[in-house]
């Protein structure tokens, strides 16, 4: 208090004396995850309220950011993130200025690295973590502030709820997994950026306490045990099956016995092969012979009417061999 209050006495005497306008006091940048916010304090100025200007230099010309503001403070966020950069602000008053303050600023090395989002999760005795690196303001959702540094890490520690022994790990990865841990026992535990390349660390997020439970997992003897027996009684059941069904199959084929079957030569004429089929049935049919003589045979119907009227008519139908002595 008394400081501020030395300062505006020195302000005012200042301005009277020698009629400027004093320069803006404690400029300094506050930049967290990229977002750059040039920030300073008004001096005394008697005369009446002062505005500001507020510029950053781009190929050796200044450009305006903020032009007569009654702000004090100034955002610079469209910077560019790698590079040092030159920022200036200063007072105003009607036509009359102060003298230009200057800092540098190099984004990529100065900004502040927020906290990181975290989830934990607490099954049984091991207590589950995902991590989220910070959002970069002014870009997409995808884009955080672990594609900008290749050396990115975390520093995770955690500890008992109501003691001061802290223990830390440094995960490379956004999950991790902290196990055997006491039974029925709250855990917190909080994480922050860290750049091992620059030794650089950042904001710690807020501590999140869980509790953990007995540890109900099933050892892996029991389950491997568990296993070889279901595989045991499912091969007992599909035999007793394939057994079942052989005794109805046999009962049933001495119950109804089959009335037809086969002739014995035509059963055998099948179980040949395809191939011989052929030859056996071509030698089946007797070969005509050429030298064969067959008598002619003549049927003649017998009418008695036609034949008592006129005998001598029979007797032109007679074969050759009734025409001979009797």
């Amino acid at each position: 208090m008394a400081r501020g209050l030395r300062s505006w006495l020195a302000g005012c005497l200042l301005a009277s004396a020698l009629g400027m306008v004093p320069p803006p006091e404690n400029v300094r940048m506050n930049s967290v995850n990229f977002k750059n916010i040039l920030q300073w304090e008004s001096p005394a100025f008697p005369k009446g309220n002062l505005t500001f200007t507020a510029q950053y230099q781009s190929y050796k010309k200044f450009q305006d950011v903020c032009v007569s503001t009654a702000s004090t403070e100034c955002d610079f966020s469209t910077l560019s993130k790698y590079g040092d950069h030159t920022l200036r602000v200063r007072a105003e008053f009607a036509d009359e200025h102060s003298d230009w303050v200057n800092i540098t600023f190099c984004p990529v090395d100065d900004t502040v690295i927020g906290p990181p989002g975290m989830q934990v999760e607490m099954l049984a005795d091991s207590l589950h973590m995902r991590f989220s690196a910070p959002q970069i303001e002014n870009e997409p959702e995808t884009w955080t502030m672990k594609n900008i540094y290749n050396s990115w890490a975390y520093n995770v520690q955690y500890w008992k709820n109501g003691t001061d022994e802290k223990f830390q790990i440094t995960p490379h990865y956004d999950f991790e997994v902290l196990r055997n841990l006491e039974p029925w026992t709250t855990y917190c535990v909080q994480v922050q950026g860290f750049l091992p390349d620059r030794n650089k660390t950042g904001e710690w997020s807020k501590p999140v306490c869980e509790q953990t439970t007995e540890d109900d997992t099933i050892p892996s003897w029991l389950v491997a045990v568990i296993l070889i027996a279901s595989v045991f009684v499912v091969f007992l059941v599909l035999l007793g099956c394939f057994a079942l069904l052989w005794c109805i199959y046999k009962k049933t084929k001495y119950a109804f016995p089959p009335r037809n079957s086969l002739p014995q030569h035509l059963k055998e004429f099948l179980g040949h092969p395809h191939h011989s089929h052929s030859t056996f049935l071509f030698f089946s049919f007797p070969l005509s012979d050429e030298n064969e003589v067959f008598d002619k045979l003549s049927v003649i119907a017998e009418d008695s009417e036609s034949s008592k009227q006129s005998p001598s008519a029979s007797c032109s139908f007679r074969t050759p061999s009734e025409q001979g002595p009797s």
